[in-house]
């Protein structure tokens, strides 16, 4: 049940015409308080030890037994680590039930066009479900262990790309299959991570991508090392273009039919085929976005996430569950390996690094020189000596001139535009006060040069605004977005080809020839070749954001458009808009986000910040946060944070305490939202720990 106080199994009878149909994993239809609701069958048992009278199960919805135990555990360690409800995040891992699907694949297997349905998996004591019968008097089920405890936490010993066999291996395995590292060759930890993976062993690592590398190649080569050694792999992405991207090289390195994609965006018939492909085993790997992070794969061993600080990653439903946080929790349950990749480098990573719960790959400092473009700064002081007008200038003139000569030499330019549409923020040319919807006071922008300014809140048009504290009716540019960039561009550089790539449309690769991409972050084109210079403009609009993050990332956009610049000894340059004074600029000057991120995981230390501590975010009416901290039993340390207000007539309270105390927290507020659901409290209250905005 999605209520917090009966987030806990319940015990019925199975009649025994439901016998056969009635095994672990299998949606069910039971009566609870007088209503028919929807359930999960999570195991059987002869006796449940329940005194009283049992009711009877209602109905099979489907025999297919789509919730593996792996998942089950996996869900309700999930659930008590985000203080959720074992039920929430049930609808998260399964996909909705598409019936026609199961006809199709039931049909396929019954004339053998695919492999029939695989037995269920031994089921475990941690669970609790409906009962067997043999004969007509039904028998009832038993409620044991209770679950797991939450959270990931460090190994007894440091386990990285050189660590021992794994304890559950068998002896008597057949000879180590061979694996060509490829690229991985560039980091000196890489082929050693290759091999632990082929020989079954369950390596952790952090992984540094250098400039220009073929990311869905590298991990593609992770993926089959781990099936060589007979075992299977999950790997989610943020988007569908590096979805695309990662099913393209998989395709390449294992062959056609060897994994399944799995994503919302693929609809309800195709995304449940794909998951019933999964759960049937026909598949070793499972690729996709945050949506296959609960994927069943059969002897799971590896899972692998990129770029995790995309916020993408993060789950918008309750109980807000974080793709990073969910595969390394499923890595330790599963004594699984684990790879978190990306051109950056989060303050998360680098927990796990400096805790030893996994060992960086990163290449060395001759290989990063070689393969890293050349890199400068408009505000340092060199080029403020030479254009004075670099500290303001939105397009200053070093910038201007790596664009002419790149344009010169036959090469594409990228440039990275923080803010997509027109003008997406103005305001009053006489007085620069902002310029606001006189009906709801949203931001007004304008959608082209010739269009009238519309408020980007309630969409209503302001043809005859006047400016309320001058009269003024003449609007300028306050935020520049990509469109307007591009026009102006496409001005001062006539005849060159210039496409833009934003939310309207994102382009997945360019020519490799003179021409200029406006792109705004996360919708940079791939160029053939490599571009030949990437500027990166209006760095303040990344650099000021009020986000404990945003120094972070503004890092992690930079180096994903510096990353497509080809090298410098090709002629590759990058120019950032910004002074080179600046920690996040002085990591990409070096191209160091490892010396960032421990930069960024000390300051959070001695701030008491995320991730070197435990928070969690408890939003709702006034009175009811407070009725809901009064009910909590916060653990010894806790400190209460607030309140601070948050949208519409909401407050938001933050609770922080040591990580040691990360469980006894999400138990606590858990609990007390139990509390507040039995006696039926009206206003609800949103928990959330870790969640990825505190201000």
């Amino acid at each position: 049940m999605p209520l917090p106080h009966l987030d806990r199994p319940f015990d019925y009878l199975v009649p025994a015409e439901l016998d056969a149909d009635a095994v672990p994993g299998v949606r069910v239809k039971v009566r609870f308080a007088g209503q028919l609701v929807d359930g999960w069958l999570l195991d059987r048992a002869d006796d449940s030890g329940h005194t009283g009278r049992l009711a009877y199960l209602e109905k099979v919805v489907s025999p297919e037994p789509v919730l593996a135990p792996e998942i089950a555990r996996l869900a309700r360690a999930v659930a008590d680590r985000y203080a959720g409800s074992l039920a929430d995040v049930l609808r998260l891992a399964v996909p909705p039930r598409h019936a026609r699907v199961e006809k199709d694949l039931r049909a396929q297997a019954a004339t053998g066009d695919s492999d029939t349905l695989a037995e269920s998996a031994a089921t475990t004591p941690d669970e609790v479900s409906a009962a067997s019968t043999t004969d007509a008097p039904p028998t009832h089920v038993v409620a044991v262990a209770p679950p797991p405890p939450a959270g990931v936490a460090a190994p007894p010993a440091t386990t990285g790309v050189a660590a021992s066999p794994d304890a559950s291996e068998p002896t008597g395995t057949p000879a180590r299959p061979t694996v060509d590292p490829r690229g991985w060759r560039d980091y000196p930890a890489g082929p050693a991570f290759l091999s632990a993976l082929a020989d079954g062993r369950s390596p952790r690592a952090v992984w540094s991508a250098l400039a220009g590398e073929d990311w869905a190649a590298r991990y593609a080569d992770a993926v089959a090392a781990t099936v060589a050694g007979g075992r299977g792999a999950v790997v989610v992405v943020a988007d569908a273009r590096d979805l695309d991207r990662l099913d393209a090289a998989l395709t390449d390195t294992l062959g056609p039919g060897r994994h399944v994609c799995l994503s919302a965006a693929l609809g309800p018939a195709r995304r449940y085929r794909a998951f019933l492909t999964a759960r049937r085993g026909t598949a070793p790997v499972v690729i996709g976005t945050r949506a296959a992070m609960f994927a069943p794969v059969d002897r799971l061993g590896l899972v692998a996430i990129w770029d995790d600080g995309d916020d993408l990653h993060a789950e918008p439903r309750a109980p807000y569950p974080h793709a990073r946080d969910v595969l390394l929790t499923r890595a330790q349950l599963a004594g699984a390996a684990a790879l978190v990749g990306g051109y950056t480098r989060t303050a998360e990573a680098q927990l796990l690094v400096e805790t030893g719960w996994a060992r960086e790959v990163v290449a060395d400092r001759a290989t990063l020189r070689a393969r890293t473009p050349s890199i400068a700064p408009t505000g340092d002081d060199p080029q403020l000596a030479r254009d004075p007008g670099a500290a303001t200038a939105r397009l200053p003139s070093l910038a201007w001139t790596t664009a002419r000569d790149t344009l010169r030499a036959d090469a594409p330019v990228l440039v990275q535009v923080p803010r997509r549409g027109y003008l997406p923020s103005i305001s009053c040319a006489d007085c620069r006060t902002p310029a606001r919807c006189p009906h709801c006071a949203g931001p007004l922008a304008l959608p082209s040069a010739e269009g009238a300014p519309a408020c980007r809140w309630c969409g209503r048009v302001a043809a005859a605004y006047a400016c309320p504290e001058c009269g003024g009716r003449r609007l300028r540019a306050a935020v520049t977005g990509a469109r307007r960039t591009a026009e102006e561009l496409g001005r001062a550089f006539p005849g060159v080809p210039v496409r833009t790539s934003g939310r309207e449309e994102v382009l997945a690769g360019v020519p490799g020839g003179a021409g200029l991409v406006i792109a705004t972050p996360g919708a940079e084109p791939l160029a053939e070749g490599g571009y030949g210079a990437v500027l990166l403009l209006d760095s303040w609009a990344l650099l000021t954001r009020a986000d404990l993050r945003a120094g972070e990332e503004t890092l992690r956009r930079w180096l994903s458009a510096a990353a497509l610049a080809r090298p410098a000894s090709a002629g590759g340059r990058v120019v950032v808009v910004a002074d080179g004074a600046l920690a996040p600029v002085q990591a990409l000057l070096r191209w160091d986000p490892a010396w960032f991120a421990a930069r960024e995981l000390a300051e959070r230390r001695e701030l008491g910040f995320p991730p070197a501590t435990k928070m969690a975010s408890v939003t709702g009416p006034a009175v009811a946060v407070a009725d809901l901290l009064a009910e909590a039993r916060l653990p010894d340390g806790a400190e209460v944070l607030g309140p601070v207000p948050a949208d519409g007539d909401r407050e938001r309270m933050l609770v922080r305490v040591p990580r040691a105390r990360a469980a006894a927290l999400a138990e606590a507020l858990h609990t007390a939202a139990g509390v507040r659901s039995a006696r039926k409290a009206a206003d609800p209250v949103r928990l959330q720990v870790d969640p990825l905005s505190l201000f």
